[in-house]
């Protein structure tokens, strides 16, 4: 079934009439199967994370601490020291399945069910579930770079969609909104696509900043940085989400 008609089914058997097809419909986020990820570029075979590491095709980075080392490890092919922009997620899900820390909650409107540009909404991550694989990166990276005890989550508001194209059942598009991170709010859009997935509907979005923003605009420490940031060894970083979305109320949301 096309994504078109499957929602207006969605929001019919939902609500009951077909009258209300148009009428405002509102999606969560399955917590259970969505996640967040991060990753630097160059990665240097270690700086990327998730708030999923049960998720079976994730792999820690080098240096992992031992309860990883019974993962999928091993040596980055390649050149992990140079920019890689291609790539990334390094370790993309290959199928949805319930095993995440429910780390990640959002909400959106959907006023027009006809016209995906009119949703609006927010989506929310626990920053001390971004997992490395690493107890001594992330206990540094809680404490010393997120500061999660001042600053525990990181949220993305979407205003819109823009730019919106369909290739068969999935709908692709940009995502205009804003990012909170340590209570700075920046304008930043964000790539998308939707489809059909596990039931619900299926989300996948990136956004791209340089890695000097985390100290410039975001006030995260220099002498925590001073290497990646201050000697220039970091380039770009990539934050995304992979989420699934159901109607409002639905079970297990």
């Amino acid at each position: 079934m096309s994504l078109r008609p499957w929602l207006i089914l969605c929001a019919v058997a939902t609500l009951g009439v077909p009258s209300v097809v148009r009428a405002q419909r509102a999606w969560t986020v399955d917590r259970k199967e969505s996640l967040a990820w991060w990753q630097m570029s160059p990665h240097f075979a270690s700086l990327w994370g998730t708030t999923c590491p049960q998720e079976p095709s994730w792999e820690a980075g080098e240096g992992g601490s031992s309860e990883w080392r019974s993962t999928r490890v091993r040596r980055m092919r390649g050149y992990p020291e140079k920019a890689d922009t291609v790539h990334v997620p390094l370790y993309p899900r290959h199928s949805v399945e319930p095993l995440c820390r429910g780390a990640v909650s959002g909400h959106l409107e959907l006023p027009d069910t006809a016209n995906w540009g009119t949703i609006h909404g927010h989506v929310t991550v626990a920053m001390d579930s971004l997992e490395m694989g690493s107890r001594m990166r992330d206990g540094f990276a809680y404490a010393t770079v997120f500061q999660t005890g001042r600053y525990p989550t990181a949220q993305y508001r979407v205003d819109s969609l823009v730019d919106l194209t369909w290739e068969g059942d999935t709908l692709l598009g940009t995502a205009v909104g804003s990012i909170t991170i340590r209570g700075v709010v920046k304008q930043m859009n964000a790539v998308m696509r939707a489809f059909p997935d596990s039931g619900g509907m299926r989300v996948l979005a990136k956004l791209r900043m340089p890695a000097h923003a985390l100290e410039d605009d975001y006030g995260m420490s220099h002498i925590a940085l001073s290497l990646g940031v201050g000697a220039n060894l970091w380039e770009d970083l990539f934050m995304g989400v992979d989420m699934v979305l159901r109607p409002a109320g639905a079970a297990g949301n």
